[in-house]
């Protein structure tokens, strides 16, 4: 009997063994890849696509690569170091419980965490009805007209709420007042946003200095409801004074607190902004959690961020989509009126499903056990001899003057295991919340009593106890009457409400998603996993840095990582979108160009084919934007550019490009661009949208780039979650170092920018993701993933030449990691356009590339490293079948109006309908080419009438039979 050869230890230890889970590419497939672009090896792929100029010299120095299970365990061993105190601290930030149901099938299920952004409204009509659920969720209970479907968190939804006041009020005035019970990291936020801009904030920490600042000039005013203290009181008539002065009346409200409380639309609110993260949301030390903002009717259409509206598809039937102005940014540029491109989807859909799952008298059962708990701790605090409060009215939060005590209080209550929040020096705050019981009420006492003092008895308030909150200013309007909130509460009718709604939606879990400039990859389970443990969910964002040490470990190493794979010297993990990236980018140079008294410069170069959130940002941060030329093969006009340096040369600020090229082009000029920009004084911004072509072979932060954002949900694992959560890192070369975001409220030193984002890590829940999947694949592995995603681009490129041209390509004929297929002959020879050759494909199972971007009546194609070569070639399969459905188009077989094209995605309901007059079979129709008919996924809704939907704009739940012409 033959034995089998020994092998190495080191290879049966196999520690690398995830780089081959997570590229889809195996060698034998990359052999047949290669002969069809006709290379000899990857090596050599890649030496002709990557300019020689800018290629890495030297690898990135990283940890050697761990398998899953030692990565795993490493991670748990950091996330142990953070410190589980019970938190009062409040301040925006709750314990909750996210129910079992939503937890595994939501916030766990890559059937909702892989989806993308649903611009494509026919695949993604189960997180879009989600999306509508929240937003009448928010309208209700905020008794405002109209609500969007998430902001990125509460501080920037009322930075946003200001300019969105700031632009749609009578008032010419540029001064903005806060109150000073506002929490204080929505003040801070606020003070960046307004800034550069010129407007001026003024904070009224005082009765007194609220009345001054009401009597000024002032186009808006911010109010917490109930306040950051917890104070809870009338402001109808500070709302009339604020509408006397032709201003906006903004509150930033608890929407649990509001079960309970009449809403500021009740009282005349015109804005209201806030945060669903005590609607199931864990703390994550910040994020993600969704925000909302809901405005008054005049002001719908300046609303910022995604909104979802109800339509009618092909058939007549209801169905959703993104109303037009949630990409107006791409749309008007420079003119555009915010940078919002990421939402925060799944946060969001976790939210409102809470609202299902519990209804409106489940939330206000919690709201009410909240409120009692709160009245009973006051009562026993006083009987503890501590009644000098800052306020009588209260929903879930007292505050208490305890002047030199504070201190050892706070000491106190940590070695109980608990953690306060101190304010204005000498009071204390407490919060209590969802997941607050009898026994941390009575921590409490323990707490404030002195030695000898008998506690209070819980039996005393058996009965009951009326709340803290004024009579006047209960709520008495019901709120979330639609159906959907009172027919899911059994856990078995909520399960299949949420696998219904998944049903109807296309994401990873079902089939490559080929978007070109999204990188939609994979969000591998052992990345996932991490994201809810306690250590790592249940910590607050103001907790006590000490305890914090876990993600301070965390972070240290995540910002060393990506360090490595950009090139860069610092980075700040803080913004929580990639635009957010791009805004704190721009600040950091801004603020390096004031700090050496040239604060004059002001003029940001932009190529025409920039991604639309470039110019929304540098006109956020008071830029000048200057619009750039590119020539015939998609590259930065040098020409052009140099003529603009020249002429903006005093007033240079920065010129802002997408590397490689939005065109997904390695353009060979890249450094004398750079070297250009810097002779005039300027400094160079490298979007890091692309990224995912660059890790281990080039690094902008040495090949001339100053300022880069990185989408972690893009090149470094986070799923994109439907449109949410993204992180944005900010990343600089060493002289900018100092200007990365501060953020005075969590204890970061503030050098020039400050916060931008309402927690000092954003969205630092998800951090762990992009760990992990560093950690697991190594320099090598990135190395790998990077050259796999540049080979399966040329290849599909190769393959599809013949149907559809490749519109721009280097002078060897190679693309990056994407590839723009030019569909524009084709309307003049068939009709086609690219958005019918987008919705056929649905038929056949597969989410649309990216259409019409950057170039309109085009596909752009990415297909990453993460997907097998039998799911690309499907892809090309369905292509190459669809071109020939448009060649019999073109011979005359079939209308130019009734085709296959015309009328996708095809329902199943409109195939076994009895009436059929279509030129083409049923089975045609079907696509079900390349798979079982029991595996082919259907779209729930015909084609959207996106017309009608602007017209008809109904953003909320409503009756079917309220959708009328």
């Amino acid at each position: 009997m033959l034995m089998p050869s020994a092998k190495p230890l080191d290879e049966l230890e196999n520690p690398s063994e995830f780089i081959a889970r997570h590229i889809g590419i195996s060698e034998a497939d990359e052999a047949h890849m290669l002969s069809v672009i006709g290379e000899a090896s990857r090596r050599a792929l890649i030496d002709g696509i990557v300019p020689r100029a800018i290629a890495r010299s030297a690898g990135m120095k990283l940890p050697a690569v761990a398998s899953e299970a030692a990565a795993l365990a490493e991670l748990k061993t950091i996330a142990s170091k953070n410190q589980l105190l019970k938190s009062f601290i409040g301040q925006g930030y709750h314990g909750t419980h996210t129910p079992g149901v939503i937890l595994r099938n939501i916030l766990e299920n890559p059937a909702w965490y892989t989806a993308y952004t649903p611009y494509q409204a026919e695949i993604s009509q189960g997180r879009m009805e989600a999306l509508v659920n929240f937003q009448t969720m928010v309208t209700d209970l905020t008794g405002m007209d109209i609500a969007n479907a998430s902001m990125l968190d509460e501080a920037t939804a009322a930075a946003e709420a200001m300019t969105l006041a700031m632009r749609s009020v009578k008032s010419k005035s540029h001064t903005f007042v806060v109150a000073g019970d506002c929490h204080p990291q929505t003040i801070e936020v606020i003070q960046t946003r307004a800034a550069p801009l010129g407007i001026q904030v003024v904070i009224a920490n005082s009765a007194a200095e609220w009345d001054q600042a009401l009597a000024g000039d002032f186009f808006a005013a911010l109010i917490q409801y109930p306040a950051s203290s917890g104070w809870v009181q009338d402001w109808a008539p500070d709302v009339q004074r604020i509408h006397d002065k032709q201003a906006a009346a903004i509150v930033a409200a608890d929407l649990l607190a509001l079960t309970l409380l009449a809403p500021p639309g009740e009282w005349g609110a015109d804005i209201v902004v806030g945060t669903t993260q005590r609607f199931g949301m864990p703390m994550g030390a910040g994020g993600p959690h969704a925000a909302f903002m809901a405005c008054r009717d005049a002001f719908k259409r300046s609303l910022p961020g995604r909104l979802v509206g109800v339509s009618v598809d092909a058939h007549g039937n209801p169905a959703y989509r993104l109303a037009l102005q949630t990409r107006e940014q791409h749309i008007r540029r420079e003119k555009a009126t915010s940078n919002i491109c990421t939402a925060q989807v799944l946060p969001a859909v976790v939210a409102s499903m809470y609202a299902v799952y519990h209804g409106p008298q489940g939330l206000k059962r919690i709201a009410q056990r909240v409120a009692a708990y709160t009245a009973i701790l006051a009562k026993g605090l006083a009987q503890l001899g501590h009644t000098q409060t800052h306020h009588d009215s209260a929903f879930d939060t007292l505050s208490y003057k305890t002047g030199d005590q504070t201190a050892a209080l706070m000491a106190r209550a940590v070695a109980h295991g608990a953690n306060l929040r101190r304010a204005w020096d000498e009071y204390l705050c407490i919060t209590l919340d969802e997941t607050t019981t009898r026994a941390d009420i009575e921590l409490l006492w323990t707490i404030f009593a002195q030695e000898g003092q008998a506690l209070p008895r819980f039996e005393t308030f058996e009965k009951g106890i009326e709340p803290l909150i004024p009579a006047e200013l209960r709520r008495t309007s019901a709120f979330m009457t639609h159906p959907v909130f009172d027919s899911h509460h059994s856990e078995t009718g909520m399960l299949r409400y949420i696998r219904s709604l998944s049903d109807k939606d296309l994401a990873l879990d079902r089939s490559m998603i080929p978007l070109g400039s999204c990188t939609m990859k994979l969000n591998a389970t052992s990345e996932m996993i991490p994201i809810t443990w306690p250590e790592f969910a249940n910590v607050h964002p103001f907790a006590p840095a000490d305890q914090q040490k876990g993600y301070q470990e965390l972070d240290e190493q995540l910002r060393a990582w990506l360090c490595q794979a950009t090139g860069y010297a610092g980075i700040s993990l803080q913004p929580n979108a990639g635009s957010q990236g791009e805004y704190a980018g721009l600040l950091v140079i801004k603020a390096w160009h004031a700090s050496r008294g040239e604060g004059h410069r002001n003029i940001c170069l932009i190529p025409s084919s920039a991604h639309g959130t470039n110019p929304a940002s540098a006109q956020m941060v008071g830029m000048t934007v200057v619009v750039t030329k590119c020539d015939e093969n998609g590259n930065v006009d040098m020409a052009d550019l140099k003529a603009k340096c020249e002429q903006h040369s005093a007033h240079l600020a920065a010129a802002m490009i997408t590397y490689p090229s939005t065109h997904g082009v390695f353009e060979t000029t890249v450094k004398d661009l750079c070297a250009l920009v810097h002779q005039h004084g300027g400094r160079v911004y490298v979007d890091g949208a692309n990224m995912n072509a660059l890790v281990g072979v080039a690094a902008p932060g040495e090949f001339g780039g100053d300022v880069s954002h990185l989408n972690l949900h893009k090149t470094f694992c986070i799923p994109h979650g439907g449109g949410g959560p993204g992180v944005g890192p900010v990343c600089v070369v060493e002289d900018l170092v100092p200007f990365l975001p501060g953020h005075a409220t969590g204890g970061l030193p503030v050098n020039g920018v400050g916060a931008v984002s309402a927690a000092p890590l954003g969205n630092a829940a998800v951090l762990p993701i992009s760990w992990m999947y560093i950690r697991m694949m190594g320099a090598d592995g990135l190395k790998h993933a990077t050259e796999a995603a540049i080979l399966s681009a040329n290849y599909i490129s190769k393959r599809l030449k013949d149907h559809y041209p490749t519109l721009y390509a280097s002078a060897n004929g190679h693309v990056a990691h994407e590839c723009i297929l030019d569909l524009r002959h084709l309307k003049e020879t068939s009709g086609v356009m690219a958005e019918d050759v987008a919705k056929r494909l649905m038929d056949h199972g597969f989410h649309a590339p990216t259409l019409s971007f950057p170039v309109a009546n085009t596909l752009m194609v990415e297909p990453t490293e993460s997907e097998t070569l039998g799911e690309i070639d499907r892809f090309i399969s369905a292509m190459i079948a669809i071109r020939e459905e448009i060649r019999l188009i073109e011979n005359g077989t079939w209308p130019q109006d009734d085709n296959p094209l015309k009328n996708a995605p095809h329902t199943a309901a409109s195939l076994i309908a009895t009436d059929w007059s279509h030129p083409y079979s049923r089975e045609l129709a079907a696509a079900s080419q390349g798979h079982a008919v029991n595996t082919k996924y259907w779209p729930s809704v015909g084609r959207v009438d996106n017309v009608y939907g602007d017209r008809n704009l109904f953003c909320s739940c409503v009756p079917v039979g309220e959708l009328t012409d």
